[in-house]
């Protein structure tokens, strides 16, 4: 169902252009307009990285939540519904933006910027500093859309706490084709004298260009490995800073890479100058919430067509580093429970997509390739069985994803064990995925 809201975001895209324009002259020409609303927000933990960037988000608002905090969040893009990337604070969890809210604040930005060059990016990031200006809250969590330094939500002057995630390559055609490069457009989100939290990083190369930029701008550096880290205890998470130790429960979010981000969520809390408790943390790890990465479907219309007993997994991670962290999560996994594993992947023509295959080269029985209709950047799925060939993979491009369910049911020999399915490569797809099974996130 189309809503106001989503009439509203069409209109604009009829006007302005799509993608990034990585420069902050036209958003703070815009903010302006709306009387800055940018700096009447209640203290922003400003987040930014290649991976791991809206897990943190997620396990920083669930630690506040447990504390009792009302806690706006920004993350983009959205899975099927706009209305996602505008989390409202509230007693006793956030809500989704209500579409008239949403609508109305949209019009606004949109009328403010009078018909000026901007892109519809940064047109919705004006609209979350009003929003997040006009609601109380106790926090906001703001997640990077592309890079850093020149992203549309880098004009908050003094954020509560930067934090960088997990750095690798991704977006080379606005970034840079070297990890030292995409570290420097990263690390621009660290303010003079504002603390920042620095998350594992794969590359010493990018660790060193967050440290020496914090460094130089007098910013105090929180450091994965050397002032926080996260180790798993007996299937447990023991967690572990300057203020000693916390044994906690394995985070609800599947993988072992999402203890490093619960651990740089914790640090991110305490950073922005919030206390979290013993209990707090216990509830928030067994409650936290983030759809479509490493999500299990249980239920639904497609889950009707995969083979009975079947494990079905979405993840919408997309670049190689993604692909790797997911790979080691079912590898784990097959040691536990032993199944054949099957990917249906749909990918978009900006990702490495042969790179991203390497990580399941020897662990993937058989890959279906789809469309991604949702995105005009969509590789045909002919060529992306092709890139997964290029991998080592056995692949064949299908026309959808129950198609592949489908066909997986219908062919499959009942003397073996019931396969593990992940559904995987774009946001966009999962997107598709969790409207079609009729579950998007609420």
């Amino acid at each position: 169902m189309t809503t106001k809201a989503d009439r509203e975001i069409a209109r604009l895209m009829t006007l302005h252009p799509k993608g990034f324009d990585l420069s902050l002259d036209r958003i703070t020409r815009l903010l302006d307009r709306l009387g800055n609303p940018q700096e009447r927000l209640p203290p922003v933990i400003h987040i930014a990285g290649t991976n791991g960037k809206g897990s943190a988000a997620a396990f920083s608002r669930s630690l506040l939540e447990a504390e009792g905090h009302k806690v706006h969040v920004h993350t983009s893009p959205h899975l099927v519904s706009w209305r996602e990337r505008y989390r409202l604070g509230a007693q006793g969890g956030g809500r989704l933006v209500e579409d008239d809210v949403l609508a109305d604040a949209v019009v606004r930005a949109a009328e403010a910027n009078r018909g000026e060059t901007i892109t519809v990016f940064e047109i919705l990031t004006a609209v979350t500093f009003l929003l997040f200006s006009e609601h109380p809250a106790d926090a906001a969590i703001i997640e990077v859309g592309l890079g850093g330094r020149f992203d549309a939500t880098n004009v908050i002057a003094r954020p509560a706490t930067a934090v960088i995630m997990p750095i690798s390559l991704d977006h080379e055609a606005y970034l840079g084709d070297k990890v030292e490069l995409i570290a420097v457009e990263k690390a621009g989100i660290i303010k003079r004298g504002a603390p920042v939290v620095i998350g594992a990083q794969e590359s010493e190369v990018a660790r060193d260009v967050l440290i020496e930029t914090a460094d130089r701008l007098e910013a105090p550096a929180i450091i994965y490995g050397q002032d926080f880290l996260a180790t798993p205890e007996h299937g447990r998470l023991s967690y572990q800073d300057e203020d000693g130790l916390m044994d906690l429960p394995p985070p609800r979010l599947a993988g072992r890479h999402q203890f490093a981000n619960a651990a740089a969520a914790i640090a991110a809390v305490k950073a922005a100058g919030f206390a979290v408790s013993l209990n707090a943390a216990e509830r928030a790890m067994e409650q936290v919430e983030w759809p479509g990465r490493l999500q299990r479907l249980e239920q639904g219309r497609l889950t009707q067509f995969a083979p009975e007993g079947a494990e079905l997994w979405i993840d919408g991670g997309h670049n190689p580093g993604a692909g790797a962290a997911i790979a080691e999560t079912l590898a784990e996994r097959e040691e536990r429970h032993p199944r054949p594993l099957f990917l249906i992947c749909g990918m978009i023509n900006t990702k490495d997509q042969t790179n991203y295959f390497r990580a399941f080269a020897g662990m993937a029985r058989h890959v279906f390739t789809v469309p991604v209709n949702s995105s005009d950047a969509g590789v045909p799925n002919a060529e992306l069985a092709l890139r997964a060939g290029e991998a080592g993979l056995s692949a064949e491009p299908v026309h959808s994803v129950a198609n592949a369910l489908m066909l997986l049911r219908d062919t499959w020999d009942h003397k073996e064990p019931t396969p593990r399915i992940l559904i995987c490569g774009s946001l966009y797809l999962i997107g598709e995925v969790l409207a079609e099974n009729g579950t998007p996130p609420a």
